[in-house]
């Protein structure tokens, strides 16, 4: 059981159970949703994770996991399925500009999430869609995939795999930190451990410069979870995975995706909003929704979610990335400036 063990997590429950109504309910949403009955659901795995994220601190965690459920609460979380990005060809926009899939399972059934960082471009919607369309794929992943996965394993499957494709990285990546610092901290803070691991493949020379700074202020639990793997990662992936579930970017040894955020889908990548993974998500939203694609475009806002301040330390990493970009940036201008200069006699 690692971090937490038995007495910490009789400990936790009991905190649990001294919880208001309201928490509870969402409480029960969150770890029951799709089982007939109550008592059968995962609660000891979900105490585990916010053990293991406040190190086995008892009170620290239970503290983090009330805290995310008033979050919940105050959002309207659990009722985010039933609030789709409409109409259909703007969520479009969004899937081309934020990219990322589920591009099958591994040999132990967790299913692999492929991420294109270095070719999201964030472009075509406001911070709030962004921030919307990421929390749904959360919840869709924690309600109904692993459900699925763990029924056709015969057992608890929580977690999942990523794999990040840098290609495409760019300096200009230094606009969208405000965002992904967003993104990271709803992660952080509410959907704890849910990664067993993050691979990243396609490295070019702006993510080296960057990690080397970036990876020393990384708790140790985090760092022990990323593998940055050689070129597209393929021959290693494999050995977790079959060849059907690779991403799209690994299924090669040459380095990076085909094309733009835009036009990198017609080898049949799981960016797409044609891919099954998102047509089943987007029908999933709407049924949710009880409501059916509607002729003309309503007139429909983002749901706007409140993100609580992330740790000192973690604001002190994306300073640090931040200056360390910035500094790229000038030696990259710098570099460029020296390239063009002519001497004469």
């Amino acid at each position: 059981m690692g971090l937490a063990s038995q007495e910490a997590i009789n400990h936790f429950k009991a905190l649990m159970d001294q919880v208001d109504e309201p928490l509870k309910r969402t409480f029960k949403s969150i770890v029951f949703l799709y089982l007939q009955n109550v008592h059968q659901g995962y609660v000891v795995e979900t105490l585990e994770r916010f053990l293991k994220a406040r190190e086995g601190n008892v009170n620290k965690a239970h503290k983090m996991l009330v805290d995310s459920l008033q979050w919940r609460l105050q959002n309207g979380i659990d009722d985010i399925l039933a609030k789709p990005i409409i109409p259909a060809n703007f969520y479009r926009g969004v899937r081309d500009s934020q990219l990322i899939g589920v591009s099958g399972y591994t040999r132990e059934g967790l299913p692999v999430f492929a991420i294109g960082v270095g070719l999201s471009t964030f472009d075509k919607a406001s911070i709030h869609y962004y921030v919307q369309s990421h929390i749904q794929i959360n919840e869709y992943r924690d309600r109904v995939i692993l459900p699925a996965a763990t029924k056709k394993n015969g057992r608890y499957i929580g977690k999942c795999v990523k794999v990040l494709d840098m290609s495409g990285l760019k300096l200009s990546a230094l606009n969208q930190i405000k965002l992904l610092t967003t993104i990271s901290t709803i992660d952080d803070l509410n959907y704890p451990e849910k990664t067993i691991t993050y691979y990243i493949v396609n490295v070019p020379f702006v993510f080296s410069a960057c990690w080397k700074v970036v990876k020393p202020l990384l708790q140790e639990r985090t760092k022990l979870k990323v593998r940055v793997l050689q070129g597209s990662g393929r021959d290693e992936l494999l050995k977790i995975m079959d060849y059907p579930s690779l991403p799209h970017f690994c299924q090669r040894e040459s380095s990076g995706s085909s094309g733009s955020g835009s036009s990198g889908h017609s080898d049949g990548g799981c960016y797409s909003l044609d891919h099954p993974f998102h047509q089943e998500l987007y029908n999933y939203m709407k049924q949710q929704s009880g409501r059916c694609e509607p002729i003309e475009p309503a007139k429909q806002g983002s749901v706007h979610v409140d993100v609580a301040l992330g740790k000192p330390e973690e604001a002190e990493l994306c300073k640090t990335l931040e200056s360390e970009l910035k500094k790229l940036r000038n030696q990259k201008s710098l570099s460029g400036s020296l390239q063009n200069m002519k001497i004469s006699d």
